[in-house]
């Protein structure tokens, strides 16, 4: 039986590195079926909205979408699609694995961690904020509930488990922000107490990205509030060699979105430059979710051989003389050999 998918093809580089994407996955013969929706800067000029109602239809029909990076207009008073987009799905949950590969420019090697940080609430709220006195004074509120907390906490508890992880590490800030972030933690504390078999560790954000730059091997999943997450997944992701390498799953109950986190680069767009490893990452995310682990584990293996022994068919930025097609050839003759 095959599954249906929404595929949102991005700009910028986003085409290429979803055509690129979609080569693979056909090789693999995961039989997907696809319907091609707009958002971001293409969907404004063709349908008048960054995200148009049918594009929203189809990710409620389908419940997986696969996701190229998007253009927000910057000071034009439009909101971020990918906030838009997670808090339209309730997408909870934003899982940002960070593993080395060879031939990058990091300076660790061996690391496999997880970030999870939660995506609805927190420092991300548009309510709260206002501008007071005459423009001088400027407010924010950060708002986290023991709903929010305990979904995100459990998730993370439930993804070790699952994925055979020994260490859970709460990081936070409640010895200062007392009331949210002092929340969060106390529900990591309960939580962790119904998974004995699963070490739980408690770090203060700041000391955590000491530590995780000192010696990253001691972490295993680590779980955070909304801001404290996008800070550390992006520091995680420079540990091994930057966002060319950093896939993201936002998941919710009812439906999942999977990309490339990293931006459009429209500098680079239509010069076959662009690494496709980030989507491709988040395909291999997509198809775990879709109980096509096998499938997912041998993207994964193929971008490691390429990486390894095909320095010709990589993108520039990993070192190679290649280009966007010839490292999505070389991954397609891994797979299919």
């Amino acid at each position: 039986m095959s599954q249906s998918i929404a595929v949102i093809k991005g700009d910028g580089i986003g085409p290429e590195i979803m055509d690129a994407t979609l080569r693979v996955l056909e090789a693999l013969e995961c039989g997907l079926e696809y319907e091609f929706v707009d958002a971001g800067l293409v969907a404004l000029e063709n349908h008048g909205t960054l995200i148009p109602q049918a594009s929203l239809d189809a990710i409620e029909k389908y419940g997986v979408a696969l996701k190229g990076p998007l253009t927000t207009p910057i000071g034009k008073g439009f909101s971020s699609i990918n906030v838009q987009l997670r808090r339209h799905f309730d997408l909870y949950a934003n899982v940002r694995p960070a593993i080395s590969f060879p031939g990058t420019r990091s300076r660790f090697e061996d690391i496999d961690m997880i970030t999870v940080r939660e995506n609805t609430e927190g420092a991300y709220l548009s309510d709260g904020q206002e501008m007071i006195d005459d423009g001088n004074t400027g407010i924010s509120v950060i708002k986290v509930t023991r709903k929010g907390s305990e979904r995100i906490v459990r998730y993370a508890f439930e993804l070790a488990k699952s994925s055979g992880r020994k260490k859970v590490t709460a990081v936070h800030k409640a010895n200062i922000i007392k009331t949210s972030s002092g929340l969060f933690l106390d529900v990591a504390r309960e939580i962790a107490r119904e998974y004995p078999e699963i070490e739980f560790q408690e770090m203060i954000v700041d000391n955590a990205c000491m530590q995780l730059v000192m010696n990253p091997h001691q972490f295993d999943v680590v779980v955070t509030t909304n801001l404290f997450g996008d800070i550390l997944s992006d520091l995680c992701a420079g540990l091994v060699g930057g966002l060319g390498l950093a896939p993201g799953a936002n998941i919710g109950e009812k439906a999942a979105i999977f990309e490339a986190v990293h931006g459009s680069a429209p500098d680079i767009a239509g010069k076959k430059l662009a690494n496709p490893c980030a989507l491709l990452l988040a395909a291999a995310q997509m198809l775990d979710h879709l109980g096509m682990a096998d499938k997912g584990d041998a993207i994964r293996r193929g971008i490691r051989a390429v990486l390894e022994t095909r320095r010709d068919m990589v993108t520039p930025d990993m070192g190679g003389t290649g280009t966007t097609d010839t490292f999505a050839q070389a991954l397609v003759e891994y797979v299919q050999a």
